[in-house]
């Protein structure tokens, strides 16, 4: 079963919310089902957590998020994608869908906006799992480096097999050949009536970026006041350190690494992803 449920975000912005798998039946003792909403990253969108919603599905009511300017959500020429939109879009998200108190499951951006509406809206926010999301500023230099590498994509693609090809194994950013990512990027592409493009604007990736890279983020990771994992793969972009410090900083932080596993963690090593949140998830069920 897949179910879309569309949302009405701020501004009036359409957004998709996507159910992989029926949620359990219910409990006997008359509880609700617990909710969870998942949050990709940066060019990501919700279907990169179908595995994952799917075993969530088992005991809770699980949904992914179409983020604005990405997947089947609206893409605003004008935007916003400013980080106040892209929180209160997830409220609504939260508050349209009856998931709150909610589990908040972020990779990379989509992670910080579920610290920042756990921060923001204690009331709304039972857990929180960060994924691969540094606290740090990254600055300007990131920022160049990626104008650099979307100008460097070979677009349109002919294939999908392309797709695969360049950003698992030709991409200059691939240090070792990465059949996950290149999956991963097969995902985001759409045929056009020249092959192959992403489905999201570059130009829009890069304003949502902009909103965030160039400031340091510890202060509203200090605001949050929920039981907080810390997920890191071992190749990802969150070194120990800095995890281990976020972890210090978390009132409440729990920290977790996966190994063999880059950036896109919860793609890369579907099995180890679960083994290293589910028991995280089980001591939230249990408390």
């Amino acid at each position: 079963m897949v179910r879309r449920i569309d949302i009405n975000g701020t501004g009036g912005v359409r957004l998709a919310a996507w159910e992989f798998a029926d949620p359990p039946k219910g409990h006997g003792d008359g509880e609700p089902t617990p909710g969870v909403l998942l949050l990709h990253g940066l060019m990501g969108r919700a279907s990169h957590w179908a595995p994952t919603a799917r075993w969530l599905a088992e005991r809770h009511r699980a949904v992914a998020l179409d983020q604005r300017g990405h997947g089947r959500s609206d893409k605003p020429a004008e935007g916003p994608f400013s980080r106040e939109a892209y929180v209160a879009d997830a409220a609504a998200a939260v508050e349209q869908l009856g998931l709150g108190p909610v589990t908040l499951i972020g990779h990379s951006m989509g992670a910080l906006t579920a610290w920042q509406l756990a921060a923001e809206r204690p009331d709304l926010v039972r857990a929180l799992i960060i994924c691969d999301m540094r606290a740090s500023a990254l600055g300007a230099a990131s920022q160049r480096e990626w104008e650099d590498w979307f100008r460097a994509w070979p677009l349109p693609f002919a294939t999908l097999a392309d797709v695969r090809k360049w950003f698992g194994e030709d991409d200059p950013w691939v240090e070792r050949p990465n059949p996950a990512r290149g999956e991963f990027f097969a995902e985001v592409m759409v045929e056009r009536t020249d092959g192959w493009r992403p489905v999201f604007s570059r130009a829009q990736m890069l304003k949502a970026r902009e909103t965030w890279v160039h400031d340091a983020h510890w202060e509203s990771l200090a605001q949050v006041r929920c039981p907080t994992l810390v997920v890191r793969g071992l190749d990802g972009e969150l070194g120990r350190a800095e995890a281990q410090e976020m972890v210090r900083v978390l009132p409440h932080g729990q920290y977790a690494e996966v190994p063999d596993a880059g950036h896109l963690v919860h793609y890369d090593r579907p099995d180890a992803w679960r083994s290293a949140i589910e028991p995280f998830l089980d001591g939230v069920l249990t408390s």
